[in-house]
């Protein structure tokens, strides 16, 4: 799969907040405020994903389609298990 420059600007950004965490953590900042960074952060994980993941999905029953195979039972349930398996 090629991933495009949003997905990764995505992931970059993540990596952005991840430092700022750090950088709370070592400025001793209160708690309560480091773990709704995190929180954040986990959300931003699990939006990437999903695009990832519907991306994905999307090219492999085009693909499908293109081939003639108009069944893609198979395919959501393996892009559902991979969603379920992020969780």
């Amino acid at each position: 799969m090629i991933y495009d420059k949003q997905i990764k600007n995505r992931l970059k950004r993540i990596e952005g907040q991840i430092r700022g965490v750090l950088k709370m953590m070592e400025e001793e900042q209160d708690c309560k405020d480091v773990v709704t960074q995190l929180s954040a952060i986990r959300n931003a994980i699990d939006r990437a994903i999903a695009v990832i993941v519907s991306t994905n999905l999307e090219h492999c029953i085009r693909q499908e389609m293109e081939k003639g195979n108009h069944e893609s039972e198979k395919l959501i349930q393996e892009a559902v298990n991979l969603l379920v398996k992020s969780r």
